[in-house]
Parts: C-alpha cells; structure tokens; sequence
C-alpha cells in the first residue's frame, strides 16, 4: 500500500491511499457500524453525509451473519458500496471478559466476507491492570501479528497491526517498535477509550505520540475510539491519520447532543447551536416529543453532521497551515484539552523535525502557550546553531517591537541608532540592531523580514511567562556574542517598559555593561 502525503502541518498529514473498494482521504473519521442496531444506515452515510470509509465488527458479523456474510461479502451485508474497515471484535474482550473465536478464524473470516481493511486479533490492555497484564497483552498482540504472514491467503486486503501498552507508557513504545518491524499497511492504538472516558487527554497525547515515534512513517496510523469532536484536533495534530468512534449513536440513545467544543443535554436546551439538516428542521422541543427510536435516529444523524464538518475544519486547517492556531481554539473547549496541549511541551522538539518550515500564511500568537510552537523552537535553535553577529558589531542596540512594528521601519531604526551614537559618543560602524519581540525572544535586523519573523501577529501586552521567556532569550543571545555594551531602547507606553527592568538587571547581574536609551530630547 503506497501512502502519499498531499499537505502537512505539525504531525498531522493530508494524504490518500488506495483500497480494493476505492480512495481514502486521510484524515478520516470513521462511523462505527453495529450491523444489529444501525440508527443510521450504511447506505444513508454514504448518500448524505458523504461518506467513504466506515468501520464495523467483524465478530458481530460473524456472530449475527455468519455464512450469508461469507456468500454476499461485507459491502452487501451493509448494502454500503465504500471502503469497509473491520476491527476483529477484540473491544469485547474488554467488555465481556473473552471471545469464542481464534486469531486464524477471525483473520480467514475477515478475507471471506471480502473486506477492504481488517485487523488482527489483537488482546487489548485496557486501563485498570497491572503492569504485568498489560505486557502480557503487548507480547500476546505481538505473537499474533508474526501469525498474520502464515495465515492470510489473499494480497488484496489491507491490514493493521495493533499497538498495545495502554497507561504504561514504555509498553506502548516497545509494542510500536515490534509492531512497526511487521510487514503491516496501518498501524493502530488501542485501548484509548478508558483514557478519553476519564478526559485524561494528556495521557492520550503520551500514549499517541509514544506509539507515533516508533510507527514507520510511511504508514498510516489509527486510533481506535477516538470519541468526541472535541479532540479530532488534537488526535491529528498528533498524526493520527484515521480515527473510528461510536459516540454519535451512543450519545443520541442517552438525548446528549454533540458540538465541537462539549456535549448538551437535549432536555436542557432551548435552542440549537448548528444548521445541520436535523436542527433547521426541528427545535428541542420537538425532538424530545418524539418517539425514542425516532429521537436516537435525529440525534445520531445530527452528531454525526457535527463529527463530518470538524473533519472538514480540521483538514482546511492543515491546508492554510494553522491547525496549530485551530487545536489552541479547540483546547479552551475543556480544561483536560488544555492540559493535554500544554503536554506537548514534553514533545515540542518532535514536532518541530516533522513541521513545515515556511506555510502559506503568516501566525497568530495569542499567550505564553504559544512559546511551544515550532516556529518558535526552531528560530532559536537556528539562532545558536547559525547565526552570527557582524565582526564590526562592538554595541548592540535593543529596540522593542511594537503592535504595529513600527520600531522595524528604517527611518525610525535610523533615529534610534544616531541618538544612541550621539548620546553614549559612538561609531555607526560599530552598532549592531537587534529587535526583541514576544514570543521569539531577539531577532536580529538581518533576519526581521524573513518568514516567519515578520509574518505574524501577537496578542499585545504579552503575559508575564511571555515576557521572561524573552528576556532569558536576549540574556542568553548576549551572554554568547562579542559585544562590549549593550544599549536598551524604552518606549514609553509600549510593553517593553515592564520588561526592561528585568534586562537590565539580569545583563548586569551578569557583568554586561547595559545601558537605556529613550528617543526624548
């Protein structure tokens, strides 16, 4: 299976790859179908709403269909004419103790029925287990993928090697390294649904990023039970190129109402938030009267609507190159989902090999959480690691940047390097310009109209977190160049007047001769 990659920002990728029964553009979100009890039909999934890949239980299958599945084959069981992904019913493992099938009988079942994509019998981990169990389901999962190239007659399906370990860090990362030596198509998380069910997202963002490290790149990689759209943001930010949940069904049989930034009560709202074809139609009201059959089919269809679009939203992101600004948007969503981006300090330098370095659109900066941002990593390591100042350069001159960097501009660079000449008797071959800025710290003149050093926009005044990060990244600019004085611009009014204090006394606390300098007469 070839995986081509058309966009990416952060670890999130827009590609394509090809199955038997047609294309799949990643990311993708996809329903999970329980042949028993469909509140919404296969076919109305592919014909409304659009879509092209779905998932479905192959021991279910097996259990309610049996032999007719293996004569009509899965697609028309489901009477859906798309890609078919079957998990091999190991989830149930976990809800009812065991399975009456082996991993050969489930995998030459999955090849009969002719599915598109299938999965391995894998031995999920769940969350409240010893560490002994959970590696125990890590080496078993493992025994039975190596049974995989023995077992499997036909070329023509696609198949995922499951990754398991769940809470326990290490063990996802050893399963993903033997997982990823096996000759599979996708690769795939499991045990997640615990760790979303308790919100504890920032433990996800562990578990992800740990199986992500060590997955081959080239292949594409699913989180089983992704759940909430909510959090689609952050599970492809992260990489995950395909996710299934059943929320949009189990939610509707219980009157909860998904949006993208929570869940509603149907019996509490007045109003609907979305102009799905569902809400035009119909108030609250009106769905709470009707038959419940009926509500959990209007509900499901309109979580599902909500689920499709923040795919949508989510991908446009990836193609404007601000998923980074959109995951920060969806975070306020709730304060795990906050908790989890702010993990991802944990993971910047990551992150950071795989980002874009120049996108199609200049950035937003909103507060100190943004000081994790790729951009701002690389400009700093790139600053140590490339940059060095001119051989002239005896006195650096520090000028704040502004709202509308109006300091950047030449005439007003001019008039603050002949003040600063003129008031401390220097030469203007001696001078070197540098500006300080939130949230990259210093950013020398040479470099202050590449991208993306001058292509983006910050939220003025920065916060207190912002404005130490900048000192310390001017500190340290000084404390490895030449300079033998150190000249600090102060706008009145302008945020600077806060931080220069700091400056001040930290480059003398570190024996550097620094001085202020203002454009008053």
């Amino acid at each position: 299976m070839i995986f081509e990659i058309r966009e990416r920002d952060l670890l999130a990728r827009i590609g394509r790859f090809k199955t038997k029964s047609g294309i799949v553009e990643t990311p993708a979100f996809l329903p999970v179908i329980n042949p028993v009890r469909e509140s919404v039909k296969p076919k109305e999934l592919w014909e409304d709403f659009k879509c092209k890949i779905l998932i479905t239980n192959a021991y279910i299958i097996k259990k309610h269909f049996g032999e007719e599945a293996k004569s009509k084959g899965i697609h028309s069981i489901l009477e859906y004419p798309g890609v078919v992904m079957t998990d091999s019913g190991a989830y149930q493992i976990l809800v009812y103790g065991g399975l009456d099938v082996t991993n050969e009988e489930i995998i030459r079942y999955q090849e009969e029925i002719n599915t598109d994509i299938a999965t391995i019998l894998d031995l999920p981990t769940g969350w409240d287990v010893s560490v002994d169990y959970a590696r125990y389901t890590v080496e078993e999962t493992i025994r039975r993928a190596r049974e995989l190239e023995n077992m499997k007659r036909r070329a023509d399906i696609i198949w995922v090697g499951p990754i398991q370990g769940g809470r326990y860090i290490d063990l996802v990362a050893a399963s993903a390294e033997e997982m990823g030596k096996l000759p599979f198509d996708i690769h795939a998380l499991g045990s997640p649904t615990p760790v979303m069910e308790q919100y504890l997202f920032d433990v996800l963002v562990d578990m992800i990023v740990a199986a992500k490290m060590r997955s081959p790149v080239e292949r594409p990689f699913h989180l089983f039970g992704a759940g909430h759209p909510m959090m689609f943001s952050l599970a492809v930010a992260l990489g995950c190129d395909l996710f299934d949940s059943a929320a949009y069904s189990l939610f509707a049989r219980e009157n909860r109402y998904l949006t993208n930034y929570g869940t509603l009560r149907l019996e509490n709202m007045k109003y609907f938030p979305c102009s799905c074809p569902v809400c035009v139609k119909r108030s609250p009201s009106d769905l709470m009267e009707m038959p419940s059959n009926e509500r959990e089919r209007e509900l499901s269809k309109h979580n599902l609507y909500v689920c499709f679009a923040e795919i949508k939203r989510v991908k446009q992101a990836i193609v404007e190159g601000r998923l980074w600004e959109y995951l920060e948007m969806s975070a306020y969503a709730h304060p795990s989902l906050l908790k989890a981006l702010k993990r991802l300090q944990k993971y910047r330098e990551y992150i950071e090999r795989s980002d874009l370095y120049v996108k199609k659109r200049g950035l937003f900066f909103f507060s100190s959480i943004d000081l994790i941002r790729p951009e701002v990593l690389r400009h700093n390591k790139r600053l140590k690691e490339r940059y060095f100042p001119p051989e002239r350069a005896k006195v650096l001159v520090l000028i704040p940047d502004s709202e509308t960097k109006h300091t950047r501009g030449r005439k007003y660079v001019r008039k603050v390097v002949l003040k600063a000449c003129e008031k401390f008797n220097l030469s203007l071959n001696d001078i070197h310009v540098c500006f300080y800025s939130p949230p990259f710290g210093i950013i020398p003149i040479e470099l202050s109209e590449t991208y993306p050093l001058y292509q983006y926009e910050y939220a003025y005044p920065p916060d207190a977190e912002t404005m130490e990060y900048v000192a310390e990244r001017v500190l340290e600019y000084i404390a490895t160049t030449p300079y033998v004085k150190v000249i600090v611009l102060m706008e009145k009014g302008c945020w600077s007047e806060k931080i220069l204090g700091m400056l001040i006394r930290r480059a003398r606390e570190r024996e550097i001769k620094a001085n202020i300098l203002t454009l008053e007469a």
